[in-house]
């Protein structure tokens, strides 16, 4: 069960969003199945602009008065 923080923390996604990020999780599974070692901070990163950008919009519907 997930934690009242992390709900807060995290916005409500779009299937776009959901999407991406899927994809982006998948490609770290295969990056990490290759090889413990190899570098993967592209992808954290990529997986945090897209939430980062999911906590802007939801901030900016707010603002509107929008769910």
């Amino acid at each position: 069960m997930a934690s009242k923080k992390n709900s807060e923390d995290f916005p409500k996604l779009t299937a776009g969003e959901r999407a991406r990020l899927a994809v982006t999780v998948v490609r770290m599974c295969k990056r990490s199945i290759a090889s413990e070692t190899v570098y993967q901070g592209d992808l954290e990163r990529k997986f945090e602009r897209i939430v980062d950008g999911a906590r802007e919009r939801a901030e900016k519907n707010a603002k509107k008065g929008r769910k």
